[in-house]
């Protein structure tokens, strides 16, 4: 049954905030047939835009459903998300202005082109673009999925709202490119915000108290169990490693005006950790609540439904906007830094080397809609009870790519070989794991404990980092030559205005 009031309020704030992405193309004019223009925004963006920009690009569906939907279902677990967006940051003042300068100096638009650079190797750099559009597929179907959760609850069909969901995401990010998201960052940023504040003040007193809340919780569930230790550190380290290293990351770090930009941003972000602490617990509401999500959503209906059962329709309708648009940012951004990999490192470089730029970024255009596409039939195809595994399972793959993205940084005798030979041992492991677990989970019992269950993308990186730092000593040891593009003038800093 359609919910007219809900759908109402959603459709105008839905409509409008979209149609701000369909017009942002002119906003500071480019050429937007320019990847650098389409893909990056002219490498132009202050403190101020690039900090909506990240935290709309990093706080997304996984957040508003997924982090909570686990809470609701699997208890304190969940909350590994917390302590893993905290360990982040430090990561990303020290490693990411390096990055940016490197590729403020040889012009790189995409990770790959930093690793085919480093490397001197359009091997690496083509298996480093595989991982990356591969990892971010199932990072867009959480997005997507988030979009059709709340669609469906307002009583739309299912397939109306998946419909929905790929075509403006096609649109506005085809005509806009990266300053799309950006543009509509600010307004997510207000929805969102607002719309938690409210629930976190307004539903704990209708259910008598947080200590009233907490206190309907099972033991099980509210606090972590002997069991639960190593997937909770595990699961909260691997992600810290990984989040950074998605291209969308990157692509947001990469259209930084500068080095400050980074540096500030990684210290104000964390203000997101404190409201994903907040949307986490609403998880615990819905157990106190006595919510009981039916088929086919479950767990990931959690938080819908508690909002349903709180608030006014109205209201329902503009949280339920927040909800869905803070899924539209980073779902494009997440596209186009995809799309981004294909033009620059698969097709230029193994099909059209003479492609000009104006190719460059059509084909970039006309690949984000495909990606998309790709991630409307991971949800399709994947089992959802648990969409936060289409997150951590993106993190397996990804977390394959950091020798070659961070460690090159600083250690410079990694020999290009070893690195790929890591790689390929750790998206071996890392997937059949997957496999084995049929994508329902993201972390295996290692040796068959089940005391010791431990996030498959940490394990495979640990057998990946062997065979990269063992390979490099040995390549050393025979006296290969280490092979790169890159001089020192390239680490170092960017001259004003570059």
């Amino acid at each position: 049954m359609i919910r007219g009031d809900e759908l109402v309020v959603f459709a105008i704030l839905f409509v409008g905030v979209a149609a701000t992405g369909f017009l942002a193309y002119r906003w500071r004019r480019a050429d937007l047939r320019s990847l650098d223009q389409w893909g990056l925004a002219g490498r132009t963006f202050g403190t101020v835009i690039n900090w909506f920009l990240m935290g709309g690009d990093l706080y997304t569906a996984y957040t508003f459903i997924a982090v909570p939907a686990l809470v609701f279902g699997k208890g304190a677990i969940g909350l590994f998300a917390i302590p893993y967006t905290i360990i982040v940051y430090p990561l990303v003042y020290v490693v990411m202005p390096k990055l940016w300068r490197v590729g403020r100096h040889r012009g790189h638009v995409t990770p790959s082109d930093y690793v085919a650079d480093r490397f001197d190797s359009r091997l690496l750099g083509l298996l480093i673009a595989i991982t990356g559009i591969v990892a971010t597929i199932p990072y867009i179907a959480l997005q997507m999925f988030g979009i059709e959760v709340v669609l469906a609850q307002m009583g739309v069909p299912v397939e109306v709202a998946l419909i929905v969901a790929f075509l403006i995401l096609a649109v506005f990010t085809y005509l806009s490119g990266l300053r799309a998201p950006a543009m509509i960052a600010f307004a997510k940023d207000v929805l969102i915000w607002s719309a938690i504040l409210v629930a976190v003040i307004y539903i704990p007193i209708r259910l008598g108290g947080y200590g009233n809340i907490f206190a309907h919780v099972p033991t099980k569930l509210s606090i972590l169990s002997y069991k639960s230790y190593m997937p909770y550190a595990t699961l909260a380290f691997g992600s810290a490693l990984a989040l950074f290293l998605y291209p969308h990351a990157v692509t947001s770090v990469l259209a930084s005006k500068d080095e400050k930009v980074i540096k500030r941003n990684a210290a104000f972000l964390p203000a997101y950790s404190f409201l994903l602490g907040l949307i986490a617990i609403l998880g615990f509401m819905a157990i106190a609540a006595g919510i009981h999500p039916a088929k086919p959503y479950l767990a990931n209906a959690a938080v819908p439904e508690l909002m349903a059962s709180m608030f006014p329709g109205p209201f329902v309708g503009y949280i339920f906007a927040a909800i869905a648009i803070g899924a539209l940012v980073p779902a494009s951004v997440m596209s186009i830094a995809s799309a981004n990999l294909f033009s620059r490192n698969i097709y230029r470089e193994f099909f059209r080397r003479s492609a000009s730029g104006a190719e460059e970024a059509t084909v970039s255009k006309i690949f984000s809609g495909l990606v998309k596409l790709g991630a409307l039939l991971f949800i399709l195809l994947v089992p959802t009870t648990y969409v936060i595994n289409f997150q951590l399972a993106g993190g397996v793959w990804i977390l394959q790519t950091l020798p070659a993205v961070f460690l090159s940084l600083y250690v410079r005798w990694l020999d290009r070989w070893a690195v790929v030979a890591g790689w390929a041992v750790g998206m071996g492991l890392g997937t059949y794991w997957l496999v084995q677990e049929k994508f329902a989970a993201s972390t295996f019992a290692l040796f068959g404990q089940t005391n010791y269950e431990v996030y498959i993308a940490l394990a495979a990186f640990i057998a990946n980092m062997i065979v990269v730092v063992g390979g490099s000593g040995i390549a050393r040891l025979v006296g290969a030559g280490i092979r790169t593009r890159l001089t020192e003038a390239d680490y170092e800093v960017a001259p004003t205005g570059a």
